[in-house]
């Protein structure tokens, strides 16, 4: 666990101040403070972009409906067979867009939250990691989820010769409004909110017992272990989120057609149509692609905050 935000009694209480503030020390910690973290999630997300589309395309199964699923494997020489290799990096100018700014502001909030809960509470237990993680995942998605709209519909689109980023906003405003490019906002900051708070959250109080319980000290190991427990929490946790937030932003307005009228409707409407399972459809894509980013994300964050001189997460 870092000096950063420490409540270890054996700190003097001059050098903790001064290690919560480090993040704030200059405008070039700042940007370095956002940087690494926004480089880190890209990264992660350019190499999980793959099973970000198969998991689209799996939880886009019989919508509405009960019957057998494809599975992953299936689903992928689908694509591949049909599409082309290419159609599996569908939707990587917006997800790339918006991990940078995403990621910056999902893992660079998270300490400036947590500092600040610690000045007005004193205390910086799981409970402020967990309330620091939900409101920088919230606020990071409400900025961004115009380009999240985007990546879930290239993705879904067999056709990448006729449409490309620019392409589909175009034709999503000139259609649907201005509005949709903010459809599914509701349960994508919900999953943002639970995924970063339980990603982060576990990340930092399991490096705080690793450290505290075993020999182990700031480096791969502890890193690897943290993340791979996060990475599976927060699996578990934000499935049923995800496909609520993928089922909105790919619902098309047209007259006197609305199958989704919000979150909970569509939750309902999943569990209706499709019992409890369908809340879980593309639940080991989910897993293979959020389990490795969470992995990849914090490793080299951490090796790029060591780079440019802060303080381990």
């Amino acid at each position: 666990m870092s000096g950063n935000f420490t409540s270890d009694d054996s700190t003097p209480s001059g050098v903790e101040n001064d290690d919560k503030q480090h993040w704030a020390a200059s405008p070039s910690t700042v940007f370095n403070h956002f940087a690494t973290s926004g480089l880190s999630v890209a990264v992660a997300t350019a190499i999980t972009h793959p099973l970000d589309v198969l998991k689209v395309r799996l939880q886009m199964q019989l919508v509405g409906q009960k019957g057998p699923l494809s599975g992953m494997g299936k689903i992928f020489l689908s694509a591949v067979k049909n599409e082309g290799p290419k159609s599996l990096y569908q939707g990587l100018t917006p997800a790339l867009t918006r991990s940078v700014v995403y990621g910056g502001l999902r893992l660079g909030l998270y300490e400036p939250s947590k500092h600040a809960c610690d000045l007005a509470f004193g205390s910086s237990n799981v409970l402020v990691k967990i309330a620091s993680g939900m409101f920088a995942g919230a606020i990071a998605t409400a900025l961004t989820n115009p380009m999240e709209v985007l990546k879930v519909r290239l993705q879904m689109n067999p056709d990448m010769t006729k449409s490309g980023p620019i392409s589909e906003l175009r034709r999503t405003v000139s259609e649907e409004g201005i509005k949709a490019l903010w459809k599914g906002v509701g349960p994508a900051m919900a999953r943002a909110a639970v995924l970063t708070a339980s990603q982060l959250a576990t990340y930092d109080e399991t490096k705080q017992i690793l450290v505290r319980w075993t020999s182990l000290e700031e480096g791969f190991p502890l890193h690897l272990i943290s993340s791979t427990a996060a990475g599976i929490l927060s699996t578990l946790v934000t499935a049923p989120i995800d496909i609520v937030k993928t089922r909105l932003m790919l619902q098309r307005e047209a007259p006197g057609i609305r199958i989704y009228k919000g979150g909970f409707h569509c939750a309902y409407q999943v569990l209706l149509s499709e019992g409890p399972r369908g809340l879980y459809k593309g639940g080991f894509a989910i897993f293979a692609r959020l389990g490795p980013q969470t992995t990849i994300t914090f490793i080299l964050c951490e090796e790029l905050r060591k780079l440019a001189g802060l303080q381990a997460i």
